[in-house]
C-alpha cells in the first residue's frame, strides 16, 4: 500500500465549493447546504483503502459526537472506478451502511472538488471554521495500520474542540497519512 501524505492546504483558505451527488440519499448538495453552524469536518476516504478502513469507525464516533455541537460533517470519494471499481457509487452506498455512515458521502467523478482541496490521501481531514475559513487540515491521530498505535482521534478531536470552544489550537499540524488518490 502506498503511502501519501496530505498536502496541507494553507489555513485560512475559504473552503471551495462543490456540487455532488451523495450516495446515501441520491440527493445533490453543496457545502453550503450541508455546512454546519460551528463549523464543517471535509473528510475524503474511499471504500477499498486499508488507512480508511483502519479509521471508519473513529470518523463515524467523530461524527456522532460533534454534529449535535453544530458540525457538519461531509465525506467524499475521488478515486477513478474505472481503475479501482471497488469504489464505484453503489458500491460507496454499501460501505456507508455497512460501517454506519449516515452523513452524506459524495461521488466526486471528475476529481474537481478533490484537486480544489488539494487532497492527497485517503483519509484527509479537511475542518472549516462558521466562516468557511480552513482551521485545521492534518492527521486523525497518530495510529496507523499496523504500528499498534490505538485509534483516539487526538488530532482532530484537539482541533474541533479548539474550534467549538474558542481555544487556541495545537500546532504543528501533522499531515495526514494514507493510500494516494487515485487520479485519472
Amino acid at each position: 500500500m502506498a503511502r501519501t501524505e496530505s498536502t496541507m492546504l494553507p489555513l485560512g483558505t475559504v473552503s471551495p465549493d462543490f456540487y455532488l451527488k451523495d450516495t446515501n440519499s441520491n440527493n445533490t448538495f453543496s457545502f453550503e447546504d450541508l455546512k454546519g453552524s460551528k463549523g464543517t469536518l471535509v473528510t475524503f476516504i474511499c471504500n477499498h483503502c486499508p488507512f480508511v478502513h483502519h479509521v471508519i469507525s473513529e470518523i463515524v464516533m467523530i461524527a456522532n459526537d460533534y454534529r449535535v455541537q453544530g458540525l457538519g460533517v461531509i465525506a467524499i470519494s475521488s478515486n477513478d472506478v474505472v481503475k479501482y471499481p471497488q469504489d464505484a457509487p453503489e458500491l460507496m452506498t454499501d460501505f456507508a451502511m455497512e460501517n454506519k455512515i449516515d452523513f452524506p458521502y459524495l461521488y466526486d467523478e471528475t476529481q474537481e472538488t478533490a484537486k480544489a482541496y488539494q487532497a492527497a490521501c485517503t483519509p484527509d481531514f479537511y475542518l472549516f471554521d462558521n466562516q468557511n475559513r480552513l482551521f485545521y487540515r492534518g492527521q486523525l491521530d497518530d495510529s496507523r495500520p499496523g504500528n499498534g498505535i490505538p485509534l483516539s482521534g487526538n488530532d482532530l478531536r484537539g482541533a474541533i474542540d479548539a474550534l467549538i470552544y474558542n481555544r487556541s489550537l495545537k500546532e504543528p499540524q501533522k499531515p495526514s497519512l494514507g493510500c494516494g488518490i487515485k487520479w485519472k
